[in-house]
């Protein structure tokens, strides 16, 4: 068990190391800190090992200069210049909600970037300044296009917050697949199959074998819909801010031949605009008829979307992170190498 704070000078220093200057490192533990607490370790510290790989391997560039491009008042296009996803999605989602701020709308398209880890971490950022924010990302090949075998999508993960006038926000954050890619990444580095109906060998047959399964096919949410759900995304991603698309986003585990180029669109709005002040009353009022809508038998509460995520946070912000035995070993590693 580690505390956050004393975790937070660890991660830091090891990105320090690996030429990420005070700043930069410490966006990047702050997200890779906040994944651990929310639970969702596949985004959180069993990517640092490979982070590391891929800024000592030169395909991450550990002193980007970053270029922040005004098309209009609302819209701006960001050159990441090969920086660490982290980095790169903070400065964009911080100049959408400056836009919006502004405008009332935020657009902004990020190209030349990497794995920026979760995208409710954004939206939260945007929620906490009371706006709604969308956001989209693409990642490496491994959803095929609905009647194909090839893998040309990523897991493009969709991702919409907004406030609902008390502490606890609405973040819905879903990838595309039925299970996130990380999660099959953690899977087999422990040695644990993966639930069935989730993924297809190389082979196009059902498979629990995690290492099979990042060989082969990750299967989409909703069939055909979910395979055109991530199109959309690798649309609004890729082709769309000037990124790799239709499955040129290298893996980052295992292609070391170049940088991502991985695209980000954040798109920011003030919440009144059509409502003026009646927002949060109208928000409340949602949520409270949902929320007290009949339940099936065995269900106590409904939990609208960032609700159990929430509570998440706040249980192992006060217990501490649990770190698993490999990861700590690799954080050990780390911190001891010059």
């Amino acid at each position: 068990m580690v505390n956050g704070k004393k975790l937070n000078q660890i991660i830091i220093k090891i990105l320090k190391k690996n030429g990420l200057n005070t700043n930069h490192a410490t966006i990047c533990s702050k997200a890779l800190i906040n994944a651990e607490l929310v639970g969702a370790h596949s985004h959180g510290l069993s990517r640092l090992k490979m982070y590391c790989d891929r800024i000592q391997k030169k395909v991450i560039n550990p002193k980007p200069k970053i270029k922040i491009k005004k098309i209009s008042q609302s819209i701006s296009q960001i050159d990441a210049n090969n920086s660490i996803g982290f980095v790169a999605a903070d400065i964009g989602i911080k100049q959408a909600i400056k836009n919006a701020k502004k405008t009332g709308i935020g657009l902004v398209g990020i190209k030349n970037s990497g794995h920026y880890g979760l995208s409710g971490y954004y939206a939260e950022q945007a929620v906490k300044k009371n706006l709604i924010a969308f956001c989209f990302t693409n990642a490496p090949p491994a959803i095929a296009p609905h009647g194909s075998k090839k893998s040309l999508f990523g897991t493009n993960p969709i991702c919409f917050g907004a406030p609902t006038s008390s502490k606890v926000p609405f973040i819905l954050d879903t990838s595309i697949s039925v299970i996130n890619r990380g999660k099959i990444r953690v899977a087999e580095r422990i040695g644990k199959k993966i639930p069935a109906g989730v993924a297809l060998d190389k082979l196009g047959k059902p498979t629990t074998d995690p290492k099979k399964a990042l060989q082969g096919v990750q299967l989409p949410i909703a069939g055909f819909r979910g395979s055109g759900l991530a199109w959309m995304v690798d649309i609004l991603s890729g082709v769309f801010t000037g990124s790799n698309h239709s499955g040129k986003v290298k893996d980052p585990f295992e292609d070391f031949t170049g940088p991502q180029n991985i695209g980000h669109l954040f798109i920011v709005i003030k919440p009144n605009l059509f409502v003026g002040n009646n927002y949060n009353k109208r928000i409340k009022e949602n949520i409270k008829i949902i929320k007290k809508s009949p339940k099936l038998k065995g269900v106590k509460e409904i939990f609208y979307p960032g609700e159990n995520k929430y509570n998440r946070y706040k249980n192992n912000l006060k217990k501490g992170i649990v770190i698993p035995k490999n990861i700590l070993e690799d954080l050990k590693k780390f911190n001891a190498n010059k």
